[in-house]
């Protein structure tokens, strides 16, 4: 299966089923009381993080995630049948957002479930409207409808140390050499086409997992290159390991190319935690090394950076590197625990979705918004004269009708509901 971290997909959540019209047969009375039951509600669109999957790629052809619809109502007050959940599984690391960039789900452990899109409510049968001025409701409300939403699914790797460098630095050797991973390693630039994950194992109770993100080169951020596209999954990743082939032609330009991508994807890349390997030292001799490592001191902004000669074809200085990535990382994750905020939750004075506007708007209708509102419209048949005089009396009650009178409504004047209804006053 090819690898893909990027899936752009359409939510849409089951209808709720429509209630039902219907009236008791009894013995001697042809039409007795109604008995029309409600509709069962529309399913759920659900992400769940799992490791049965490491990629998107299942998205590429199935563009839209549609759950179940609920069934109608029967009568004698039978219920109809709620529709399933559809539930989605997605690789640990999947980030839901809007087209505008909202995140609405992050799924960062396994077993994780966020609803996505929300099924509509089941419409209530006519034995839900008898009252002393209605003994025989011929009407029921309809279903609402599901949620449908357009989403972007990103997958952002979940690893400890995250593995960058111009392409053929030694990435992929370097962590074949230290993992369970095989990633593609060969003698020409871009070998990495997909990000590799390994599990290190530092001791028997401890291991770091390390992702080698495929080559970056110079406007890797500006879509240049195949970088572009895998710079997402460095953000998760405590400690960057910094990694640069010793024969390039200068050492300090193959550092700050890479450095100036990553601050130019996300500012905050730059100021994380970073070890510098020099890769391939096998063949040099220690003047050499030394040399390469002060060109990389003249351009390093923090002097505390470690700076590690290693051969990752030979091992040289590879089980160093682990022991001071682990180190990095335990000193990230303390600072980070550090900085820690307790959440703060704020309660609103009140339930807005009761709040609606009334507006007089340019052709002479008037124009009522508001949630509930807005979902009772949803629900309404209006071309039944029961459902209509039925949501009239929820204007009233709610005090819409008063708002309108005041707002010089008269009769034969057209209400729109938001963008659900409309009728005549």
């Amino acid at each position: 299966m090819n690898f893909i971290d990027h899936a752009n997909i359409t939510a849409v959540a089951g209808n709720g089923g429509d209630g039902h019209v219907s009236f008791r047969r009894e013995r001697y009375v042809s039409k007795g009381g109604p008995d029309g039951g409600d509709g069962g509600d529309g399913g759920d669109v659900i992400l769940k993080a799992s490791n049965s999957t490491s990629s998107l790629a299942t998205f590429r052809y199935s563009k839209q995630l549609k759950a179940e619809s609920g069934q109608p109502g029967g009568n004698k007050r039978k219920h109809g049948k709620s529709g399933k959940d559809l539930i989605v599984a997605v690789p640990v690391g999947t980030e839901a957002k809007t087209p505008d960039g909202q995140v609405i789900a992050d799924l960062t452990s396994v077993g994780e479930m966020v609803v996505i899109a929300f099924g509509g409510q089941g419409g209530f049968g006519n034995a839900h409207f008898v009252s002393s001025t209605r003994q025989a409701p011929t009407f029921a409300e309809k279903g609402e409808p599901g949620e449908e939403k357009p989403l972007i699914l990103e997958l952002k790797m979940l690893a400890d140390i995250g593995l960058v460098g111009l392409p053929n630095a030694g990435k992929s050797t370097l962590l074949a050499a230290i993992s369970n991973a095989r990633p593609k390693v060969a003698n020409y630039p871009f070998t990495t086409i997909n990000p590799s994950v390994g599990v290190v194992d530092i001791d028997k109770n401890d291991s770091l997992l390390f992702a080698d993100i495929p080559g970056l080169i110079e406007g890797a951020a500006e879509g240049k290159g195949l970088g572009h596209d895998f710079l997402r999954h460095i953000e998760r990743t405590s400690v960057i390991v910094h990694v640069i082939d010793a024969y390039v032609d200068n050492i300090a330009n193959a550092y700050t190319t890479i450095r100036t991508e990553l601050a130019a994807y996300r500012k905050e890349l730059a100021k994380r935690p970073e070890i510098i390997v020099i890769n391939k030292v096998e063949g040099l001799d220690q003047e050499i090394i030394e040399d390469l490592m002060s060109n990389l001191r003249r351009v390093i902004k923090k002097k505390s950076t470690l700076i590690l000669p290693i051969s990752a074809k030979s091992g040289l200085g590879v089980r160093q590197l682990i022991l001071f990535a682990k180190k990095a990382k335990d000193k990230a994750d303390q600072a980070a625990s550090k900085n820690e905020v307790e959440e703060i939750y704020e309660y609103s004075l009140g339930d807005t979705s009761r709040a609606w506007t009334v507006t007089r708007q340019v052709d002479g209708s008037f124009l009522i918004k508001g949630e509930r509102i807005e979902r009772f419209a949803l629900k309404t048949d209006f071309r039944n004269d029961q459902a209509a005089a039925r949501f009239m009396d929820i204007l009233k009650k709610r005090g819409v009708m008063h708002e309108l009178s005041r707002q010089g409504i008269v009769r034969g004047d057209k209400i729109v509901i938001g963008d659900k209804g409309e009728l005549f006053y």
